[in-house]
């Protein structure tokens, strides 16, 4: 018999970013756990391709074309969310763009302020709506964060990827303080070398399989089916208790 704390029947999960990578793992987890599932994202043909593959696992299925760096549509977006659904109970801030440049010195003040737009400002315009609604309709939810091994170690050349995904763990962690009185429980997930369309570049680098695939224990890279178990246990009553953490998935490479 399945544990029955983990049926996510009834409940509505919001996955921004959901139409690829983790978002998309997280949401196909959620839907065969019974969720109803709102995927947001600027693509819209990948939306569109998302969307019918949920639906083809029998979930309620809504998406929407948001650029969660801007607060108006991020306000647009989320009033779309509960005009199909009625509420949001877990609200999973995944949306993100990676950041490179020549070296810290050589960074542009516009390339820093690219992904914080999107991977900081972002999180902040995601959860105060999420926080918002489930502040007002009572009986608390969950908001998660996609945050990142690069948040907690050193990474040359992206260190404005870094001050972002360090930064949604502070938020996070504040926020799990603060919004407990409401029943909302707050908590961070830290990819380490997943396989998405975001690293496909780097992870099929002749030098990255060298010197960093060896030094995954689990000897292989995270997939995006690797974060269903996380999301649907942060999504369902089995978490009510759990707050504040960073859950780091990584095949144990930090540890090794």
């Amino acid at each position: 018999m399945a544990y029955a704390a983990l049926d996510l029947t009834g409940k509505v999960a919001l996955i921004t970013g959901g139409n690829s990578g983790i978002g998309l793992g997280m949401a196909e987890a959620l839907a065969d756990a019974g969720a109803a599932i709102c995927i947001w994202g600027t693509n819209e043909a990948k939306n569109r391709t998302a969307a019918a593959a949920l639906e083809q696992r029998g979930a309620r299925v809504h998406a929407v074309r948001c650029d969660v760096g801007d607060e108006a549509e991020v306000e647009r977006a989320f009033q779309r969310t509960i005009e199909a659904f009625g509420r949001v109970d877990a609200c999973f801030a995944n949306a993100g763009v990676g950041g490179a440049a020549p070296s810290f010195v050589e960074m542009t003040a516009a390339e820093w302020r690219r992904v914080l737009r999107v991977n900081l400002d972002g999180v902040f315009f995601t959860f105060r709506a999420a926080a918002r609604h489930m502040i007002a309709r009572g009986g608390g939810g969950s908001l998660v964060v996609t945050s990142s091994l690069a948040g907690v170690e050193g990474i040359a050349r992206g260190e404005h990827y870094a001050a972002t995904k360090g930064g949604v763990i502070a938020m996070m962690r504040g926020l799990a303080v603060e919004l407990a009185r409401h029943g909302i429980r707050a908590n961070a997930i830290l990819p380490g070398w997943i396989e998405t369309a975001m690293t496909d570049h780097s992870l099929g680098s002749e030098v990255v399989q060298r010197k960093i695939l060896p030094r995954v224990p689990m000897r292989r890279w995270g997939e995006r089916a690797d974060f269903g178990g996380i999301a649907v246990y942060l999504a369902s009553d089995a978490s009510a208790y759990h707050s504040g953490d960073t859950i780091v998935i990584d095949g144990a490479y930090r540890v090794f």
